[in-house]
């Protein structure tokens, strides 16, 4: 993310500002602290790419808008980056409500990041429906010459979660584009999940909708999370 030091605030970016009506698809990216999640977001919706040793990490949720086409339809995208660290996960679980694709992301060369993904699972299975798409990303492919985990075994896990899979680099851009245009493919494939709801069901609905729409610009998640520093989100 921007290096201008420890983020305590969510932000919203409109990265994009033209075309027609799209459909609304809320997308959520998890996994530890350093794997990279930041800065996929960056490349993906800015072009850009922060240095890890000058990049912060993320504190509490940042938050971006971004529209793209998957199949001739016009697609708006806000995209909730999440912290990694433990001590935020009572505050980042509250934002899997309304959620239609998961990113969970590792970093190919760190094994910790890998093992780590179960526990993600776990997370994922108590807050989302099993209808929702969910994409396993092997972030930091520019660092092959240090791989700890394989694409076979990383492809075989995925399998066995009934995920997508793809590995990529936000350093080099390689992949970065396919991961987003993959899930949200597989979302539009699947109308119960952004479909209009009719009027009888929308008070319902709106439980699980409801983070879409109506967001404050920004939330002060304060106190313990104002002094904290947290590692770096790398490449």
């Amino acid at each position: 993310m921007p290096p201008t030091g420890t983020r305590d605030l969510l932000k919203v970016t409109n990265t994009t500002t033209t075309g027609a009506t799209p459909v609304n698809v809320k997308l959520l990216l998890i996994g530890n602290a350093s794997v990279g999640k930041s800065s996929l977001l960056l490349r993906f919706s800015d072009e850009q790419w922060i240095p890890e040793d000058e990049a912060t990490a993320t504190i509490g949720v940042d938050f971006r808008v971004h529209k793209m086409e998957v199949n001739g339809r016009k697609v708006k995208l806000s995209i909730w980056d999440t912290a990694g660290q433990e001590r935020f996960r009572t505050i980042t679980s509250s934002y899997y409500r309304g959620a239609q694709g998961i990113i969970l992301v590792y970093d190919v060369a760190n094994r910790e990041t890998f093992d780590a993904l179960p526990r993600w699972f776990t997370e994922i299975d108590t807050y989302v429906p099993t209808t929702v798409p969910k994409i396993i990303v092997g972030n930091k492919l520019d660092k092959e010459h240090s791989r700890q985990v394989s694409t076979t075994e990383g492809s075989a896990f995925a399998q066995r979660q009934h995920a997508l899979f793809l590995e990529a680099s936000a350093k080099t851009s390689v992949g970065v584009r396919e991961v987003f245009e993959d899930v949200v493919r597989r979302i539009l494939e699947t109308p119960e999940l952004w479909a209009p709801v009719t009027p009888d069901i929308a008070g319902s609905a709106s439980g699980k909708r409801g983070m879409e729409d109506g967001m404050p610009g920004t939330i002060d998640l304060g106190g313990e999370v104002g002094r904290g520093g947290g590692d770096a989100c790398g490449c």
